[in-house]
């Protein structure tokens, strides 16, 4: 039977004290109504609807996809109203799910359990059972068949002792589904149409109502707030570096690690604690990673270090290579195997041959470098003019000495030497020292300047 996801996400979340709707609120520095839809997308569901309210233009314009179908709640009603919202959408002969736009940790194995179990006649229900469930609606089950759920703010003495509790995820039947929210009433404490009135509905038809559970708590909680945000921000980050190290790496605190995207990581994996990677970030085998890095959008092969403090985006760093401490390898540059590059060193659109190396206090910009190639600390290819940028190419077995400036666009042919201090503005053929220096002058008699 084909599947369609509704996702509530109407709510202003105004514990949030922000002006942006509540469920683009990040995770991970992805939005968390972002994550709930890659959910969705990955049970393949033919439909997923949106339902939004506050904030829908900002919202449609950060989660655009030819997927979605947005639908709006104009009324804050209550979640039945929400889901009532995208009936004229439903099909009578699918399955619906529904999922909640601020939950978003709730792991697809789970929702695959939940359609799982759903009976041919009736519906199922993700439940959870809380040591503090204060706030929750639960569950009331008679011969431990579920028949209905009471409000935390409708239930009488007893009914407040029960632990077992809607999560609001429940999977029906379109036809059903849409004949319950037609039918349900605002006669409660609230004013609101709950959402959890069709599973009384569904019991007094006679049908089955199966549940499903999630592993663990937080699958299931959202975020009112944002110390409840970071709660779930540190449970998604720990999720993620317990996948690390079932890999094969080892972190040195699991709770010192962000990871904003997709990760691959080889066997012998080192990464030490503070470090954020972004994007889609790859690590081969035995791959070291120091403290305080960021990576983004890069890959890095086997065996290299990658030291302290070191920046690297949208770079490919090859095999047998050192890195930092507190370097920069900006976007589109490659570092070739057993290449080096040092402290303070910042390359960008450039890619650095195998076994050369640039030890300290240098920009590389747009540049070639071949093969085993040595450039001094402080040395500056010169590629932007203030209108244009320009290459440097520096051929194999080249030396670069100390504080030069290499005025792109300039070769320097293999074997040639630049001498420290120089600026090289046209080509050094093979094997030839280049230098260019003004004459110095020592001046007798020179009085220092003195503080006014």
């Amino acid at each position: 039977m084909s599947l369609s996801v509704v996702i509530l996400a109407a709510g202003k979340g105004t514990r949030m004290h922000s002006s942006l709707p509540k469920v683009l609120h990040p995770i991970a520095d992805k939005p968390m109504v972002s994550h709930v839809i890659d959910a969705a997308r990955h049970l393949k569901a033919e439909n997923i609807y949106v339902v939004y309210g506050f904030g829908g233009d900002v919202l449609k314009a950060e989660i655009d996809g030819d997927d979605l179908t947005f639908v709006e709640q104009k009324e804050q009603l209550g979640t039945g109203h929400a889901v009532d919202m995208a009936s004229p959408h439903l099909k009578d002969d699918e399955d619906v799910l529904v999922l909640y736009g601020d939950v978003p940790l709730t792991k697809v194995s789970t929702l695959e359990e939940l359609i799982e179990v759903k009976p041919e006649n009736g519906m199922s229900l993700l439940t959870v059972k809380l040591s503090n469930p204060t706030g929750y609606g639960r569950i009331v089950r008679e011969n431990n068949t579920v028949v209905g759920i009471v409000e935390q703010k409708d239930a009488d003495e007893e009914q407040l002792k029960i632990t077992e509790c809607n999560t609001g995820i429940l999977l029906s039947n379109g036809q059903d589904l849409k004949r319950w929210l037609g039918n349900l009433s605002n006669n409660n404490a609230q004013g609101e149409y709950y959402l959890t009135d069709i599973i009384a509905a569904c019991h007094s038809e006679g049908k089955v109502i199966a549940t499903a559970h999630p592993e663990t708590e937080i699958e299931v909680e959202g975020a009112n707030n944002r110390v409840q945000l970071a709660a779930l921000e540190r449970a998604y980050q720990l999720r993620k570096a317990e996948a690390l190290m079932i890999a094969g790496a080892s972190l040195r605190d699991p709770n010192r690690i962000d990871i904003r995207g997709k990760m691959m990581v080889g066997q012998e994996v080192q990464i030490d604690i503070n470090c954020i990677f972004e994007g889609e970030v790859v690590l081969a085998h035995g791959v070291k990673v120091g403290a305080n890095c960021i990576l983004k959008d890069c890959s890095v092969g086997e065996n290299t270090e990658i030291k302290p403090n070191t920046i690297i985006e949208g770079a490919v760093i090859g095999d047998d290579c050192s890195v930092g401490p507190f370097a920069r390898i900006r976007p589109d540059s490659v570092m070739n195997e057993n290449s080096h590059v040092g402290n303070f060193v910042e390359m960008k659109k450039t890619t650095l041959g195998s076994g050369s190396k640039s030890g300290h206090l240098t920009y590389l910009g747009d540049t070639t470098v071949g093969k085993n190639v040595n450039i001094g600390a402080g040395t500056i290819t010169c590629n932007y003019d203030g209108a244009n940028k320009s290459h440097t190419t520096i051929d194999d077995n080249a030396f670069i000495g100390s504080n030069s400036s290499l005025v792109a666009p300039v070769f320097v042919s293999s074997g040639a030497t630049v001498a420290a201090g120089s600026v090289i503005t046209k080509e050094i053929e093979k094997e030839q020292l280049a230098v260019a220096r003004a004459k110095q002058r020592n001046v007798s008699g020179w009085k220092r300047p003195t503080k006014k």
